[in-house]
């Protein structure tokens, strides 16, 4: 099958029973990369190694809804229905919690985008990772999403080059819509001036304007980017599910 089940919330209940202290965090990086600085031999780049004790309760969360063999239902469905293009090697599906509650660094907006489209170090390594916040309440519904997102996200980057342009961002995401069951409707947006936006701007690279067009003014703001009048968190992400 191309893509499996990587266990991995067992190890991390077990690290964060560790006492918050170097030794807790050299023990993360032994996981993150073995004995090679630098490398990744287990993707949990997304955790917050020095998190406070509610990443225990979020983890545990997680194995009370049985979220790796959900993980492994929706996987088996897929790899029924889709053969992984350019490779015959298997890729490990994971899950990683971001610490946006009490993660004093996280930034939930730059930590979502980088999940999307700065995949490269992951999939070179046959890694996919299904990004969930501590913030957020877990259900069956949205454990099967997530999964269905990233299988989706990664399939897309073995047949595409890394997005560079506004363009290349909504493709992406249209093409992940396209194959992914959602729960819920998008938010309503003003989709005259979201249009309008895109079509100006379709072609640029300029990392600013996608991160606007995609996240609200109110999280370019956060980075020090001018407003582009775009409004409503995540607006381009509802602009793109609106389409479909």
């Amino acid at each position: 099958m191309p893509f499996t089940v990587l266990p991995i919330l067992d190890k991390m209940v077990e690290f964060y029973q560790k006492p918050i202290s170097t030794e807790r965090f050299q023990a993360y990086l032994q996981l993150l990369q073995g004995n090679t600085k630098g490398d990744m031999v287990l993707p949990i780049g997304g955790y917050n190694p020095m998190a406070k004790p509610h990443l225990l309760d979020k983890l545990a969360e997680l194995k009370a809804l049985k979220a790796e063999e959900i993980m492994s239902d929706v996987l088996a469905t897929i790899n029924q229905k889709t053969t992984v293009p350019k490779t015959d090697q298997q890729f490990q599906v994971s899950i990683t919690i971001a610490d946006d509650l009490l993660g004093g660094w996280t930034n939930r907006f730059t930590t979502d985008y980088d999940s999307r489209f700065k995949l490269n170090p992951l999939i070179t390594r046959h890694f996919c990772v299904a990004l969930f916040w501590s913030s957020e309440a877990y259900t069956v519904d949205l454990i099967q999403q997530r999964v269905q997102e990233t299988v989706f996200r990664t399939l897309y980057w073995l047949e595409h080059p890394r997005p560079l342009t506004l363009a290349a961002h909504v493709a992406q995401e249209l093409f992940v819509v396209k194959n992914t069951q959602f729960a819920s409707s998008p938010l309503a947006v003003d989709m005259t001036f979201l249009e309008n936006f895109y079509q100006e701007h379709q072609t640029t690279d300029d990392y600013s304007v996608i991160f606007s067009f995609l996240y609200g003014d109110n999280a370019a703001l956060q980075l020090g980017f001018k407003e582009y009048g775009v409004q409503g968190e995540m607006a381009g992400f509802n602009y793109i599910r609106r389409l479909v």
